[in-house]
């Protein structure tokens, strides 16, 4: 059986799924806000199920890069690999929850092509989790549906080192633009009309580096601290900031209103600066993001833009006009900026005649 995990892209929200967790131990924080979609690239793998074992090879986005790891199907050396870290932890991870879970053998993936950049803010990590989940859902008949595919994938990669929010594994919806509301441990999830008109995205990989983890680190304190004015400023953008525009933002992407959604991309950039900031100046003051998004030969080819994921130098995204100013905006930044990589995300409207 052949599977393909597209990563996903947060068009708005990012941090506030994991921020809204803390409203079980504080009901004033604000319920969390996303609005996901997912990409063109992600991980195709053949699956086959093996008596035993869990097997793994993969690619990690180059064919010179084959690596392979093999382990019993055992709970104990499968938790011990999830917490070592690394890319196979997820697998691990992911296999650990499902055999506490539920009945089932072992497990084969040829990971034999990757498109999806890693550790970008595209949720490479998740949509590997969902993509083990998956197998194991499909080959052993296990009858989850989607949501409870998402929340197996995310009990996996919590289980390694990584700190992930519940909006990752919204890659498990594929293509299909969602709202994902998060209320302590409760996700809802709203599959959003598609808009009444193509709308034309580019992902950029920003070719410079960023500390997730630290990033990550340095956020949650603003919850688990004393509060003072950086810890209150950061829970406000993420509360009532985050949700207001990302309300608005669900109207737009539903009404097809690029110019809209490029405004509010701008608006969300704003206030993620002056709000967030201070909290991890190391990793957030992100120049290259900056130079990028305020680069002028662009500007006459897009509605907005702005950081992508946990944010910092990993990757930034902008609303073009239309399809010929997606293409003029991709080839003046690969000519200008030779270190960055470019993906082109189209959303489909309701009467596209594209397939």
């Amino acid at each position: 059986m052949k599977l393909f995990v597209p990563g996903r892209l947060c068009l708005f929200g990012e941090h506030s799924d994991w921020a809204a967790g803390y409203r079980l131990m504080n009901s004033q924080i604000e319920k969390g806000y996303t609005i996901v979609v997912g990409i063109n690239q992600g991980i195709y793998a053949n699956i086959k199920p093996h008596p035993t074992d869990l097997i793994v090879r993969t690619t990690l986005n180059s064919d010179s890069l084959m690596q392979s790891f093999q382990l019993p199907m055992h709970q104990k050396k499968l938790l011990v690999e999830a917490r070592r870290g690394g890319v196979f932890s997820y697998v691990a991870g992911v296999a650990y929850q499902v055999i506490k879970n539920y009945p089932v053998g072992g497990l084969e993936i040829d990971n034999y092509f990757t498109d999806l950049p890693i550790k970008k803010g595209l949720s490479s990590s998740a949509a590997i989790c969902v993509l083990v989940t998956r197998a194991f859902n499909l080959l052993y008949d296990l009858n989850l549906n989607i949501p409870e595919e998402m929340e197996l994938a995310y009990q996996g990669e919590v289980t390694t080192p990584s700190r992930c929010g519940r909006m990752d594994q919204a890659c498990a919806y594929g293509k299909q633009p969602i709202m994902m509301i998060f209320d302590g441990e409760k996700t809802d999830i709203i599959e959003l009309n598609p808009p009444k008109k193509d709308l034309f995205f580019a992902i950029v990989d920003l070719g410079g580096s960023k500390d997730t983890q630290e990033i990550l680190t340095r956020l949650n304190k603003c919850y688990t601290e004393e509060l003072n004015e950086i810890n209150e400023n950061v829970q406000h953008y993420l509360g009532v900031i985050n949700a207001d525009i990302t309300q608005q933002a669900t109207l737009a992407l539903q009404q097809g209103d690029a110019e809209k959604i490029g405004s509010l991309m701008v608006k969300a950039q704003s206030e993620f600066d002056r709000y967030m900031i201070p909290a991890c100046p190391s990793q957030l003051t992100s120049p290259v993001l900056h130079s990028l998004l305020n680069y002028p030969p662009i500007q006459e080819y897009i509605w907005g833009g702005k950081g992508v994921g946990s944010q910092g130098d990993g990757t930034a995204q902008f609303i073009a006009k239309d399809e010929k100013s997606q293409q003029q905006l991709i080839e003046i930044i690969k000519d200008d900026f030779p270190r960055m990589q470019c993906l082109k995300l189209v959303v489909r409207g309701c009467l596209s005649t594209k397939y």
